[in-house]
């Protein structure tokens, strides 16, 4: 990736070609700040971002990482690192540096103050409570380049797309038999995919904030909705279990036990779960209810992602992954559009989004 022609944010004119050499340095140091990001906390109000100071004669001088809601920032991270080195140097940020006070001062405060000369970031900042960090600093003196990076862009995905909607990423979990079939016909359902499979289903958990389930489900299947280790463990952090409908769970349900907060919500709209969601600052969500949850809320228009495991096996009756979806003819099919597919022991996992109306155009 090289860099494109640079006009300074906040610069009346002037343009200047970024040389080769320049380009290649800050492509592979903007790297560094993303692989920085990777470290903090996916499950957190806050998004993942990464930071490195490079000194003025080109040596990385510092480099951190956001560990969560209410610790130091990566920028700040990485200036303590770098302490009177950060002086003339460059800053490499993941996300637009910040330009508000909430837990935190703002990193634009703590970059000027320890005398930065050059900012480079790869995404702009969506938060309009947070926005406008390139804008301040340039004003003040620094040199500013927004460098575009798509793996920047996808660790804050879900992040920035609950900023945007201002309601959490909705994945929705199915696994199914070839012929589409989540249960037997007497409803027996464990386990239609493998050992495997499942351990994969916990990894997905661990990444979501909630974890989203009907009163159907609950009663019948009993589940514990915890994030598990291969050895059966409890994972540290746990997602939220979210019930929703009227019915009430029994005193002995496994939802009630205190491996993780559960929450049972009677409101059974999903836009109105979801806002409630958003309150709590979850900005992923795990669907895993029934065919007739996941009919409800795809309905809505409110499921993002479809991750589905197909184990190669076949029942020929028996509840199929999905409830009515309104669709009487070919003309209004569903389509999805493939992300992934890969083999998970003997099933397949399918990750896909659903075609929107411009994907279509």
């Amino acid at each position: 990736m090289s860099a494109q022609p640079h006009h300074p944010v906040g610069s009346p004119g002037g343009t200047r070609t970024t040389s080769g050499r320049v380009a290649d340095r800050d492509t592979t140091m903007l790297r560094l700040a993303v692989d920085r990001a990777l470290r903090g906390p996916e499950v957190d109000p806050n998004p993942r971002v990464g930071a490195v100071i490079v000194a003025a004669d080109g040596q990385v001088a510092g480099a951190g990482h956001h560990r969560g809601a209410g610790s130091p920032h990566a920028e700040v991270v990485a200036l303590r690192q770098a302490g009177d080195l950060a002086a003339g140097g460059t800053a490499y940020v993941s996300l637009e540096p910040c330009a508000h006070h909430g837990r935190t001062p703002p990193c634009t405060t703590a970059l000027t103050d320890a005398g930065i000369a050059r900012l480079v970031y790869a995404v702009a900042d969506p938060d309009p409570r947070a926005a406008g960090g390139a804008q301040l600093l340039a004003e003040k003196g620094v040199e500013v380049q927004h460098l575009a990076m798509p793996e920047a862009t996808e660790v804050l995905r879900h992040w920035t797309f609950a900023v945007a909607q201002d309601r959490p990423f909705v994945t929705w979990k199915t696994a199914t038999t070839l012929d589409g079939r989540v249960a037997a016909a007497d409803g027996s359902s464990a386990w239609i995919t493998s050992s495997q499979a499942r351990e994969d289903v916990h990894d997905l958990r661990a990444r979501c904030g909630a974890i989203v389930v009907g009163t159907g489900t609950a009663l019948a299947d009993d589940p514990s909705l915890t994030a598990r280790l291969p050895d059966g463990t409890l994972r540290d952090q746990q997602p939220l279990r979210v019930v929703v409908g009227e019915r009430e769970l029994g005193d002995t349900a496994q939802l009630r036990d205190d491996a993780a907060p559960t929450v049972h919500l009677t409101d059974r709209d999903p836009r109105s779960v979801l806002s409630e969601l958003h309150t709590r600052c979850i900005r992923r969500v795990l669907l895993e209810g029934g065919p007739t949850l996941a009919a409800a809320w795809w309905r809505a228009g409110v499921v993002d992602e479809v991750v589905a495991y197909l184990a190669p096996a076949l029942l020929g009756t028996g509840p199929g992954a999905v409830a009515d979806l309104g669709i009487t003819t070919m003309a209004g099919i569903a389509r999805l559009h493939i992300d992934d597919v890969t083999r998970v022991g003997p099933d397949v996992r399918i990750t896909a989004h659903p075609v929107r109306a411009q994907e279509e155009e």
